[in-house]
């Protein structure tokens, strides 16, 4: 039976320098899925968008810069873990969204007792998961065409 760990963060979406605003972000662990997390960004007038990535990056990102590919996460003073910093990008489009720590090692120390890190490779079928995303990408190619 699969099991998740949920919590809603408020986070600041930086537009620019100038201007920025707080919206909420759903983190999601599922056992089903025991390496990844997923943050579902509800932007005013926008539908959610959702991206996942690697537990460990998040877990990573809290104390130091971490990633090299479209998320990056990192401190946002070197100085202090208050609050992180979290750069999505999409081709040459990127956003860029701060928050508070805190919330975020919660959340991280929830997933950790429901699947220690490390522990993963315990729970991943990925034979399973591989053939539910095919299934799934042929189904929407099929319906878009």
């Amino acid at each position: 039976m699969d099991e998740c760990v949920q919590a809603e963060v408020m986070m600041s979406f930086l537009v620019s320098e100038e201007l920025s605003f707080r919206i909420p972000v759903e983190l999601r662990y599922e056992t089903c899925d025991p390496y990844a997390v997923r943050l579902t960004f509800h932007l005013p007038g926008d539908a959610p968008v959702t991206w996942a990535f690697g537990r460990e990056l998040l877990i990573d990102g809290v104390g130091r810069p971490s990633g090299d590919g479209d998320v990056r996460i990192a401190p946002a003073e070197h100085e202090t873990l208050g609050e992180v910093l979290i750069r999505l990008q999409v081709g040459a489009d990127q956003a860029l969204f701060r928050s508070s720590t805190a919330p975020l090692i919660a959340f991280l120390d929830r997933t950790d007792k429901l699947v220690p890190l490390g522990q993963e490779g315990a729970l991943a079928d990925f034979d399973a998961h591989l053939d539910e995303a095919l299934d799934r990408i042929l189904a929407e190619e099929q319906s878009a065409g």
